[in-house]
């Protein structure tokens, strides 16, 4: 009997959009390169692939796919979670690790949406949203570290400022 091997491939993109203004944002104006890195200290768009899983994350979409029951992460209930701590992601974490300076955002309208095997979800944080160093990012069934964290990944993507509008979207991929 020929022996089936199993393999699964889990891939994840953090995409962090940034805009001077509320009403860049919604005009979608993009900026050359010297004038973000004026702005923004980085380029006006950065992705971070790859994150971490946490533990409860796993175990609530293992419930959610036998029909055990718990929240899911859709539009009602997921939240992008921001902060400022640099504590490296442990899969044990519960929650963003920051202990002042931290939002969770709700989802803007259609998100998450899904395309094939790729789920993505956006928030988006207006002028006086989450103004402070961006280090740490997790995606969760609720707008706080009481909520079910599904993931967290720990990078320095600027620091945000009163006046700025920034998105993130998560893109997860299963195959």
């Amino acid at each position: 009997m020929e022996k089936v091997k199993d393999n699964a491939f889990y891939q994840t993109r953090w995409r962090i959009t940034r805009h001077a203004s509320e009403q860049d944002y919604r005009e979608g104006r993009v900026y050359a390169d010297d004038e973000a890195l004026r702005l923004f200290g980085m380029p006006q768009v950065t992705e971070i692939e790859g994150n971490l899983l946490l533990n409860e994350g796993i175990a609530l979409a293992w419930d959610l796919i036998i029909g055990a029951g718990g929240t899911a992460f859709n539009n009602a209930n997921a939240y992008i979670g921001v902060g400022d701590s640099t504590t490296a992601a442990s899969a044990s974490q519960t929650g963003l690790q920051a202990s002042t300076n931290k939002l969770y955002r709700g989802m803007q309208a259609s998100y998450p949406s899904r395309s094939n095997q790729t789920v993505t979800w956006r928030a988006q944080f207006g002028s006086s949203d989450a103004n402070f160093a961006w280090n740490e990012f997790t995606v969760a069934n609720g707008n706080s570290d009481a909520a079910t964290n599904l993931n967290r990944v720990v990078s320095a993507q600027g620091t945000k400022t009163s006046g700025q509008t920034w998105t993130v979207d998560v893109a997860i991929t299963l195959s």
